[in-house]
């Protein structure tokens, strides 16, 4: 890790007395600094606060605002809801898969512009299937009009 990426987590850490009483907190610090919750930093922290690094884990797993891996400019969440899931939204999910190249049904595009998500559902089961792009929600989706939506956010990184 990187001396100013230490030293970033010792000026967060500095705010906190007891990392336990505070956990969520830090965590959210931390991952504000660096976009996600990088294992050094969860270990540097623990090292300093005396908090076990399963703890960190066992919070960032439960909720689902925490992130243990580097995430895209743009988060893509694709709904799987019934609604969504009957219209087809696993389709609309493997073709942004395909699009961005991930080696996996969800995860993050090499140029870090991208990061796809399937979610079990955002509420807009009458607009079925659903596509999230940051906090803009596009429904009725196929995979044309998708295709069509990622490329207009590919222009918008130039």
């Amino acid at each position: 890790m990187k001396s100013s990426s230490k030293a970033s987590i010792a000026a967060i850490l500095k705010q906190y007395d007891s990392g336990q009483d505070s956990l969520i907190s830090l965590m959210q610090d931390i991952q504000s600094a660096f976009g996600y919750l990088p294992k050094e930093a969860l270990q540097q922290a623990g090292r300093e606060l005396d908090i076990p690094l399963s703890k960190f884990f066992a919070v960032a797993s439960f909720y689902n605002s925490f992130n243990l891996e580097p995430q895209g400019k743009h988060t893509i969440s694709v709904c799987e809801g019934t609604a969504c899931h009957v219209k087809n939204a696993d389709n609309l999910a493997q073709m942004v898969a395909r699009e961005l190249e991930l080696n996996g049904d969800e995860g993050t595009s090499t140029d870090r512009q991208f990061t796809l998500k399937k979610v079990r559902c955002l509420g807009c089961c009458s607009m079925a299937p659903v596509v999230k792009v940051n906090d803009d929600i596009h429904g009725s989706m196929t995979q044309t009009k998708t295709a069509t939506i990622l490329n207009q956010y590919r222009k918008d990184k130039k």
